[in-house]
């Protein structure tokens, strides 16, 4: 197969798994055109590449992806500190948002457990979880070796753990009394 229809098989078979990847990690304040705006770099930057591109090239294009979101993130807040700074900061995040009281989304807990994760810990549990990649697929994801990526998953998994018992320390705190003053039976 040649370089140009490895690329064309790459973009057909996995250019919507690179589009919800990317809008998944520019989350709400990821307009569509930004998100498409990255994928288009992605494929730009994979055409270039297109002679390294793997007969897997999911975890690949992961990769690539991760790369192009980071020069994104990174742009976008400069734009919005610049704007902060010339008092503009509506126009920065491009709208104001007002949560209602029933705004709680089943399951949020776990994205709130997950955003006290470093940015790094964040990575591998989502590429692992969210787009579903194997220990082997991750280390080409991450640009590391297979144990490598193992132990920043293990150590990712522990932090996640870890932040997940204490949040619910925190709620059974709030919630039981008795657990504030050493149980029922005091007295």
């Amino acid at each position: 197969m040649s370089n140009d229809e490895a690329f064309a098989d790459a973009y057909r078979a996995h250019y919507w798994a690179v589009s919800r990847f990317v809008a998944r990690r520019l989350g709400d304040g990821g307009e569509a055109a930004e998100v498409e705006e990255v994928v288009a770099d992605v494929f730009a930057i994979v055409w270039r590449r297109r002679d390294e591109i793997p007969e897997a090239p999911l975890p690949w294009l992961y990769g690539v992806a991760r790369n192009c979101l980071a020069n994104t993130v990174r742009g976008l807040g400069r734009r919005r500190r610049l704007l902060h700074r010339l008092g503009h900061h509506e126009v920065a995040v491009r709208r104001q948002i007002v949560d209602s009281p029933d705004s709680e989304r089943p399951g949020s807990w776990v994205h709130d457990a997950l955003a006290q994760l470093s940015p790094a810990d964040q990575e591998a549990l989502r590429l692992t979880a969210w787009e579903e990649l194997n220990l082997d697929e991750l280390a080409v994801a991450l640009g590391c070796s297979r144990s490598a990526a193992a132990m920043r998953l293990h150590r990712a998994r522990r932090r996640l753990r870890r932040e997940i018992d204490r949040m619910q320390m925190t709620v059974s705190l709030r919630f039981d009394p008795s657990a504030r003053e050493g149980g029922a039976d005091h007295a």
